[in-house]
């Protein structure tokens, strides 16, 4: 009998529950993993603390002792604070895992990448790739040639028609539509409801239908915004 892989979900927030969530409808089915908890530092929640029935174990140091025993995704939903934590933790050696919803449909030419979450009801068709410490949400659709590299985020809802690109970091909001042969650029904010249909830059944030530019920022904003979260408290562990 094949031993369970045991996990560890970084962040207790509503993205890591989901993420929990998913492992649970896994395992239902007969999946093999057992999530033993979720990393937190301890300044923002204490060792013990119960999330949907599971504990926080710790912060990083309680990785740095376990990294050996334990696979580890993230949970936090902003790709900035996601990216933070996932650094952490793979200068810690940790191994990631993904996991799939067992509702999700997809045909066998897609390819997922190592940290990845694939929530109910997603619709994946051909050859579509999805890169490392990928969220998607609840009820996505990505058509055939969909490209989405690391770090980006689909909120529950988002539509992507064939040959999308998604560059890395983009946060897509609930509810956005794609048209076919468009590139989110890195970094990028897609606001919910959004309706895509040119390019959009790196580091800008579009809303409306059609999509419009309303702001710019500096190339490497994201992880100064990663930064400043995690000083005034509101840590990406509880996000």
């Amino acid at each position: 009998m094949t031993e369970d892989v045991r996990v560890v979900i970084l962040g207790a927030g509503g993205g890591s529950r989901d993420v929990l969530d998913i492992f649970d409808a896994q395992r239902e089915a007969g999946g093999r993993y057992t999530v033993l908890g979720f990393i937190v530092d301890p300044e923002f929640a204490e060792p013990g603390h119960l999330v949907n029935d599971r504990p926080v174990l710790g912060g990083f140091e309680w990785l740095a002792a376990h990294v050996e025993e334990v696979h580890v995704i993230c949970g936090v939903g902003d790709p900035a604070l996601r990216a933070k934590l996932v650094k952490r933790a793979t200068a810690l050696g940790a191994r990631f895992c993904s996991v799939i919803h067992p509702s999700v449909i997809r045909t066998p030419y897609v390819t997922i990448g190592q940290g990845a979450s694939i929530g109910a009801g997603t619709i994946i068709a051909n050859r579509v790739t999805i890169g490392d410490h990928v969220q998607i949400n609840v009820a996505c659709s990505l058509s055939h040639d969909v490209h989405i590299e690391n770090f980006v985020t689909l909120s529950p809802g988002v539509r992507l028609a064939g040959n999308v690109r998604v560059e890395a970091g983009c946060f897509v909001g609930m509810g956005a539509n794609v048209i076919e042969r468009k590139t989110l650029g890195a970094w990028s904010i897609i606001g919910a409801g959004s309706t895509i249909i040119s390019d959009v830059p790196p580091n800008t944030t579009v809303v409306g239908v059609p999509g419009r530019v309303i702001k710019t920022r500096p190339e490497g904003w994201h992880e100064n915004w990663a930064e400043a979260i995690s000083n005034s408290g509101r840590d990406a562990c509880l996000r």
